[in-house]
């Protein structure tokens, strides 16, 4: 007999969903079969699956450790290590700084992911354990494309993922970009559009009109500075879609620098001796409503030294210091913490 106390992140989920993660290569017929015949109990009576459980509960598998072990299966959770640059971190939620290059989500090529950095990091710091990783594991809540730097943000708890999933499901986070595009823009703009993805290519195509297997699209933006060559910009996220900012702005002749999936060749070959490979595009501000905290991250040093070169770091340093100020004026009671410079 083998009995089991289920934990904080283990709580407020079914019955049924945690042993699913238990006997992870059980067919979900054999523990149902096992609940019916009492050899998986909780809190010592017979149990349909339906059940929603609560922090203390016991539950006893009354199966032979031969059979435990066989459904149970054991690979390990990958994790990956790598300094990581918390903004900000709760018992619940860690905000991170992602590189441009990091994946922020497992692909199919194997390379490490922001998942994984974060599952090594908690490891690390003995806020999580292999036998926590059993039944529950931290995961992110936003994507950025690869080659995208700034804020993203992951759940350290069930709980945490729950807010976080919560407030991107129902758009009530405010997700605001920096970005360096072609040309002069003088105004701000609520743009929308339809956007449609060729899963084949992995790229996007934006259109004023809907058409099959589209999706509706909003985009933010708002000058902060231009020298007629490139405009800086910063860009809310009103929809999150795949490769939104850089098609949509793309699709209306502001491409952004060094995009080489919808941007201008010939505009990206000019900066290639600066080191640009790829979009210079930054998440560097998120708001959260409901607890009124606004965390910011400064851009990436490669973006920094192209602002330099375009005479545009004045626009960006008077910006940023508008940002940390609403910061501190919006929260006096939590003070800098959550500006993340």
């Amino acid at each position: 007999m083998k009995e089991l106390i289920i934990k904080e992140n283990e709580a407020g989920q079914r019955f049924d969903k945690y042993l699913a993660k238990v006997l992870k290569e059980a067919p979900k017929s054999f523990f149902y079969k096992m609940l019916r015949k009492k050899n998986i109990t909780l809190n010592g009576k017979k149990a349909t699956g339906n059940e929603k459980l609560l922090e203390g509960d016991t539950v006893k598998f009354f199966l032979s450790d031969e059979t435990f072990e066989k459904f149970a299966g054991n690979t390990q959770v990958p994790r990956a290590y790598c300094h990581l640059d918390v903004v900000y971190e709760d018992k619940d939620i860690i905000i991170i700084n992602k590189p441009a290059g990091m994946l922020s989500q497992p692909a199919d090529d194997g390379q490490p992911s922001l998942v994984e950095y974060v599952t090594g990091y908690l490891l690390k710091k003995g806020e999580l354990t292999e036998e926590q990783l059993k039944t529950f594991r931290p995961s992110v809540c936003n994507r950025l494309d690869r080659n995208t730097s700034g804020l993203v943000c992951a759940g350290k708890s069930l709980a945490g993922l729950q807010f976080l999933s919560g407030i991107f499901h129902d758009r009530s986070l405010h997700k605001y970009y920096l970005c360096l595009v072609k040309g002069r823009l003088e105004k701000g703009e609520h743009i929308k559009g339809y956007l449609h993805k060729n899963k084949k290519t992995n790229k996007v195509t934006v259109s004023e009109k809907q058409f099959e297997d589209s999706l509706p699209i909003e985009t933010g933006y708002r000058p902060l500075g231009s020298n007629g060559r490139v405009t800086l910009l910063e860009v809310e996220l009103i929809t999150g879609r795949t490769h939104q900012i850089r098609a949509h702005l793309g699709s209306i002749g502001h491409p952004l620098l060094g995009d080489a999936k919808y941007g201008d060749r010939d505009f990206n070959r000019a900066y290639t001796k600066f080191g640009v490979r790829n979009q210079l595009l930054h998440a560097y501000k998120l708001e959260i409503p409901q607890t009124g905290q606004t965390f910011l991250a400064k851009v990436p040093q490669l973006f920094e030294n192209i602002l330099n070169e375009e005479h545009l770091e004045g626009s960006y340093y008077e910006n940023l210091e508008i940002s940390v100020g609403v910061c501190q004026d919006d929260h006096p009671s939590s003070g800098d913490r959550n500006c993340g410079q």
